[in-house]
């Protein structure tokens, strides 16, 4: 009687819809590392794309908050936050979570401090080719540690969710 319940049992879970639940705390989780994208007719008139890596990612980032804390009187990079200007200093690019989201789209996560002593992890949104990336969006996602919000995948759009 045992074995036939256990047997029931284990073919019903074989036919029995599973539904991923697909949440996560960046909008990287589930893709792909490298993207197509076009390449200017003047660059390489043979070369239909160039690609994108994570270490041109990682590179466009880096050189992004360089170039604006060198900009900046305090040589710090600055995000607005809730009101506030914060003043923060690089501490690293989370390599492993830099992705192209498609569309010629790219996201970085980098951790950040102030100079009291406070985390954040900023979420940045960019565009572009190797050498001149754009950054399109900048926004804190956590303090300390603590998620201000999470990322869940909807119909294959990532969109923020409240933690």
């Amino acid at each position: 009687m045992t074995i036939r319940f256990i047997i029931a049992t284990a073919v019903a879970l074989l036919f029995t819809p599973v539904m991923p639940i697909r949440a996560a705390e960046h909008p990287v989780a589930h893709l792909p590392t490298t993207i197509q994208v076009p390449a200017s007719s003047t660059e390489h008139p043979q070369a239909q794309a160039k690609e994108v890596s994570k270490a041109d990612i990682s590179a466009g980032i880096k050189k992004h908050i360089g170039s604006e804390s060198k900009r900046s009187v305090d040589r710090k990079f600055h995000v607005k936050y809730k009101g506030q200007d914060l003043a923060l200093d690089l501490i690293r690019v989370h390599d492993d979570r830099v992705s192209s989201i498609g569309g010629g789209k790219y996201f970085a996560c980098v951790d950040m401090k102030t100079t009291d002593g406070k985390t954040y992890d900023i979420d940045f949104f960019m565009t572009g080719q190797p050498g001149n990336m754009k950054v399109t969006e900048t926004s804190v996602h956590k303090i300390n540690g603590k998620p201000l919000y999470n990322w869940k995948e909807v119909n294959g759009i990532w969109k923020k969710v409240s933690t």
